[in-house]
């Protein structure tokens, strides 16, 4: 059906363009805010999350150092500095697709929330293949799993354990925010994105963020300790 005061046979406007606030609302900017609001409320959340990996990092490291000292030694920093690269990457994607929105730029828009996307799934990609497998095939991972045979301290165990929680936590992250991407992506064709309606693109940047920093804390506190 045509929109009031299009002419017959006239192509539809794009989505974003006849955008309107939900009627709980006073306009559109007391939506953006209010929206905005809950996006940083949830983000706080996330990072209490972490903020307990963390604690817990610091006091099991304090009590058994030479255990996470040997554990860390094993792991290929390689990986990790290359996941780091990945990520920081996709951070510039993710803040571009941001500002494609804001300036209507739909073609810059599809393709950095398709690189976005793309380098998340690399990270998992080079994440559980090169990493979280061939330490499965080693007998790394915790529980009955575990048997691992060269192990130096018999807190090692601590040390798997919190290595497997914390990445594992951030890997599922980044899936999520892959979803999002792509969900994203598609929504994108369809013309749901422009200066009028960008809350979406922009709240889901900020989260992709928080999951870097996450990471850039995380390769250190894993990777080079030793």
């Amino acid at each position: 059906m045509d929109q009031p005061g299009q002419a017959d046979g006239a192509p539809a406007p794009p989505i974003h363009e006849t955008a309107t606030h939900a009627h709980h609302f006073r306009d559109r900017d007391h939506e953006f805010d209010a929206a905005k609001m809950g996006v940083w409320l949830f983000l706080a959340t996330e990072v209490l999350l972490f903020s307990g990996l963390f604690m817990y990092y610091a006091a099991m490291r304090y009590l058994h150092p030479e255990a996470f000292r040997h554990g860390s030694s094993l792991l290929d920093w390689r990986w990790g500095l290359i996941n780091t690269a990945v990520l920081l990457m996709s951070s510039f994607t993710a803040a571009a697709a941001v500002r494609d929105a804001q300036l209507g730029r739909q073609g810059w828009l599809k393709l950095n929330l398709l690189l976005t996307c793309l380098a998340g799934l690399a990270f998992l990609v080079i994440k559980f293949v090169f990493e979280y497998y061939p330490k499965w095939l080693a007998g790394e991972l915790p529980g009955k799993y575990y048997t691992y045979p060269n192990w130096e301290d018999p807190n090692e165990v601590h040390w798997w354990g919190l290595y497997w929680a914390a990445t594992g936590v951030h890997a599922t992250h980044v899936l999520i925010g892959i979803g999002l991407y792509a969900w994203m992506f598609v929504r994108a064709f369809l013309g749901y994105y422009g200066p009028k309606r960008y809350m979406m693109v922009e709240g889901t940047a900020l989260y992709w963020h928080i999951v870097d920093i996450v990471w850039i804390f995380l390769f250190p506190m894993l990777y080079l300790i030793h």
